[in-house]
């Protein structure tokens, strides 16, 4: 951990784009922090934590609000489900829908689309939208993935948010609070006695509770095709807002791309497509405190989307740093079966998770190492929508 005046920072190197943004943060906020895994993003870092005293801002919280993961262990073991593999990552792919605009082949009748927060005129508008997406995973670095931890148990593990509907919020609010095109302006920040601030934070709560319970279903229906009962799980977000006490005052602690790690609190953070996950257990320290109570959400970029793939011009596209061979050939000695992913969520496009999570031993520590056995991901032409 490094200290850039008030704000502590963790990883190397540090992203200068984005040290601007948590310092641009700072200056409207009671505290900030950055983790190993961070980024630039839209006015606030991905990794980037920021704190308020009477006050929220959906800047912070990001496009894909209540992004986040679920990790689910079965009662199945690595000799029980390695022999079909191939043929579970097929009937995931069939059952559960990737890519963007995609809708849910199994519509899905959840208690929270009885949630009187859709009554919101903003919420209200878009319930058709979610009710439709519910349960499907998107583009990007969401995922369906399998595990196996270091007793060859079988995991599930999940990555996505709340799809359009969070995503047209976001657009809503940072248009109603005036925000910018510019990705170092100041954050768009509402006062939460204000009618804005109020009608942002129902909303985002009603996303929050939406991802949710989406990401549920959808560890449900894998274990339903394992065949195998959930026996443990860990679910987290890490795009959102939450009312905290830190060193005795109350705030309303942002984070984008960070995962609540209080102490004794499990979290799951992924790794890339070719490198494991970990189960995380927060720890009551100094580096605790400093950060918020926060750690990393993933392993944090290292080449952009474009940079990796290409970029498509028309119907050519024009060559990236990392190929499909090279992709595919990191997954196999990984002993990873891939079904979609693209060059652009290649595992060469991150750093090792183990390394970023070095940079945070003194806050968190690993319960589980998760060795990824299966992949599922939307295909190479699908773009993320979301900037964060």
């Amino acid at each position: 951990m490094r200290w850039f005046g008030d704000v502590p920072v963790w990883g190397e190197p540090v992203d200068q784009g984005a040290l601007k943004q948590i310092q641009t943060c700072r200056r409207t906020a009671a505290r900030a922090a950055m983790m190993a895994d961070h980024h630039r993003g839209y006015s606030v870092p991905i990794g980037g934590v920021v704190a308020y005293r009477d006050a929220v801002s959906p800047s912070a919280v990001g496009f894909d609000i209540a992004c986040g993961n679920k990790a689910v262990r079965v009662d199945a073991a690595l000799e029980d489900v390695l022999p079909r593999i191939g043929t579970l990552m097929d009937d995931i792919c069939r059952t559960i829908s990737f890519g963007l605009g995609r809708t849910n082949p199994e519509p899905v009748d959840d208690p929270v689309f009885d949630d009187e927060r859709w009554k919101l005129p903003v919420c209200a508008a878009l319930k058709d939208l979610a009710w439709s997406q519910f349960g499907t995973v998107g583009g990007g670095n969401h995922y369906v993935d399998l595990f196996a931890d270091e007793q060859n148990r079988v995991w599930i593990g999940v990555h996505f948010g709340s799809r359009g509907f969070g995503h047209r919020v976001a657009t809503h609010f940072l248009r109603a609070g005036g925000g910018k095109d510019d990705p170092f302006a100041e954050p768009v920040v509402f006062s939460v006695r204000s009618a804005l601030g109020q009608d942002y934070l129902e909303a985002m709560e009603l996303a929050g509770r939406y991802a949710h319970a989406a990401r549920d279903w959808v560890c449900a229906r894998v274990a339903k095709l394992l065949g195998a009962p959930v026996v443990e799980e860990v679910h987290n977000h890490h795009n959102y807002a939450w009312r905290e006490r830190h060193q005795g005052e109350s705030l309303w602690v942002v984070r984008k791309g960070a995962t609540p790690a209080f102490p004794g609190q499990r979290c799951f953070v992924g790794g890339s497509m070719g490198d494991e996950s970990v189960i995380l257990e927060g720890l009551d320290s100094e580096e605790s405190v400093a950060a918020l109570r926060s750690t990393v959400h993933g392993a944090g970029r290292v080449m952009s989307r474009t940079e990796a793939a290409g970029r498509r011009r028309g119907k050519r596209r024009t060559a990236g740093k990392v190929s499909r061979e090279m992709m595919e050939d990191w997954v196999r000695r990984a002993g990873v079966v891939l079904r979609g992913g693209g060059t652009d969520e290649s595992p060469h496009c991150y750093r090792r998770l183990t390394d970023v999570l070095r940079q945070h031993e003194g806050s968190v520590r690993i319960l589980h190492l998760l060795r990824p056995i299966g992949v599922a991901m939307a295909g190479e032409d699908v773009v993320d929508p979301y900037k964060d």
